[in-house]
């Protein structure tokens, strides 16, 4: 992996086998990693910013798509994508590779697609709470989960708790508390309204993710979301499941860090 050989650069510094501009230079380089012409993979992305590097699928043809999740998965031991076009064809595709030390985790409702070496382990850093207004919602709902899961957060999840129907929301809402959760995602189409009537029931932060479902012009939910008068709501663009699992990941990461919690790990 990455973390390893940044160790080994370090270790060299330290026993004096390569000067400070050297382990500077071999630094730089392993930020990195071109890919023939189409890409240059941010494979340090994840020690960097917290949140590993994810492949976007939708406008990538499988082959491209396929032979940049195997780079990638072969440098960090996990590949992550979303918005994968034709699961069926990217794994038709990984056949011609050779993958008999990795997994496929793969969540169709939500379009992504994990490449995750067997025995990986990434270390559990806290729960995260996901709603959804409507089934409808539960693609982008399920985008979430998977990029919130693959940092290491357990996930805490109910479906089809809209306003349209308001008593559904209290049972699992009351779970999440008990569970004590660090945030709680609420993807919502329509008029957008639920994650302002959590944000007024709960004392962690809340991430709005307004989906383009419903009639008319699809920004109603992020307008509705953008002018709450809800404090503690932070929104994240049309459909990106993705941005919000990472955000939600991120604070889990932190609260994690800052508690000093005792360490657990996931192994695939």
């Amino acid at each position: 992996m990455l973390v390893n050989h940044m160790r080994d650069i370090l270790i060299k510094l330290k026993n004096g086998e390569i000067d400070v501009d050297e382990a500077e230079k071999r630094l730089k380089l392993s930020y990195f990693d071109e890919l023939e012409e189409f890409c240059k993979l941010d494979v340090n992305r994840k020690h960097r910013t917290g949140i590993p590097e994810a492949i976007y699928g939708e406008s990538k043809t499988t082959k491209d798509l396929a032979k940049i999740m195997v780079h990638l998965a072969e440098k960090n031991d996990v590949a992550f994508a979303t918005r994968v076009k034709d699961i069926d064809a990217l794994k038709k595709e990984l056949k011609n590779y050779n993958l008999e030390n990795f997994d496929f985790k793969i969540n169709e409702i939500g379009r992504t697609f994990a490449l995750i070496k067997k025995g990986y382990n990434v270390e559990k850093i806290g729960k995260v709470g996901i709603l959804a207004a409507g089934t409808s919602d539960i693609p982008v709902a399920e985008e979430a989960k998977e990029t919130a899961e693959i940092m290491g957060c357990e996930v805490i999840k109910s479906y089809d708790v809209g306003i349209a129907g308001v008593h559904r929301l209290f049972k699992p809402l009351k779970r999440m508390i008990d569970e004590e959760v660090c945030c709680i995602i609420v993807v919502a189409g329509m008029e957008g309204a639920l994650p302002s009537l959590v944000t007024s029931l709960v004392d962690v932060p809340v991430i709005g993710v307004p989906t383009s479902v419903g009639y008319g012009v699809k920004i109603t939910p992020i307008l509705t979301m953008l002018h709450s008068c809800s404090p503690g709501l932070a929104i994240v663009n049309i459909d990106n499941g993705f941005g919000a699992g990472a955000f939600a990941g991120l604070i889990a990461s932190m609260i994690y860090q800052k508690l000093k919690l005792p360490s657990e790990t996931v192994i695939y």
